[in-house]
């Protein structure tokens, strides 16, 4: 995490945000195979996705009190997923 914030260590832009790159992550002493850090990396589109609605019933409890920017982050989010 903190190669990143300081831009030394890269990562993949996937639907849901930045992902290290393979190999970015320390696993030395760690019952961790490559498979595995694969795995733990892969972004989940269908899972996404179907949580989107709940997501959105969630905030609409929130009615005019949630900041337009969640929606916004959302919507975005709908789309990228869309896209991938």
């Amino acid at each position: 995490m903190f190669e990143r914030v300081s831009g030394t260590a890269g990562a993949k832009e996937t639907a849901i945000g930045y992902l290290p790159e393979d190999g970015a992550i320390d696993t030395s002493g760690l019952d961790v195979t490559d498979d595995d850090m694969a795995t733990l990396l892969t972004v989940d589109r269908a899972g996404w996705e179907s949580a989107i609605p709940q997501i959105k019933e969630h905030f609409a409890k929130f009615g005019d009190h949630l900041p337009g920017q969640l929606n916004e982050q959302l919507s975005g989010l709908e789309q990228r997923l869309a896209n991938a």
